[in-house]
């Protein structure tokens, strides 16, 4: 059986147990310098690269937490912050914030700071993504649960669980309203 932090429970494979993860064991964070070819029309780096490295690095974090390929579900309250100009060093911090039986949701900060000066990282982005752990068949495998370690873990969590909520109603108010076309 398999525990997960709501206190539910589900049989993999029957007879296989997943010992569950904490958020530390995947955390990620990945610097890059953003250069000329970055640039959008209007000279800073375009919100497409922000997105790109955004989802490449949830897709490591999901991975290693669940031991193997992790594909995007959903992209969702992205907010870019600022403009990130050529010459800046982006920051991209990823981490699990929450796991079901084959989802996970990745939270995302970036953060950048200009390469030749000591100033603080000032916030650019954040997303939420989810994630779902696949097999060779690319069909949806189990993945170990979430074990929350800090108090900052345990509020992530829960914060989590809302934004799956949220996610879960708009779905059903969205194909209930399909109807009426």
């Amino acid at each position: 059986m398999v525990w997960f932090p709501e206190g539910r429970t589900t049989a993999v494979h029957d007879t296989t147990t997943i010992a569950g993860r904490a958020p530390s064991a995947s955390h990620l964070t990945l610097s890059q310098i953003m250069d000329q070819h970055h640039t959008n029309l209007m000279g800073t780096v375009h919100g497409g690269r922000i997105l790109n490295l955004i989802d490449s690095v949830a897709g490591v974090v999901a991975a290693r937490h669940s031991d193997g390929p992790a594909v995007t579900a959903a992209i969702d309250e992205t907010a870019f912050l600022r403009a990130v100009r050529v010459g800046d060093v982006v920051h991209v911090d990823a981490r699990i914030t929450w796991a079901g039986r084959s989802s996970m949701e990745v939270a995302v900060k970036v953060t950048a700071d200009r390469w030749d000066r000591a100033v603080p990282p000032t916030d650019v982005a954040t997303a939420h993504l989810v994630m779902v752990a696949i097999d060779d068949d690319g069909q949806p495998r189990t993945v170990p649960p979430l074990l929350p370690e800090t108090d900052g873990d345990r509020r992530r969590y829960r914060e989590a669980e809302i934004r799956r909520k949220h996610r879960l109603a708009l779905r059903r108010a969205l194909l209930d309203g399909a109807d009426d076309d």
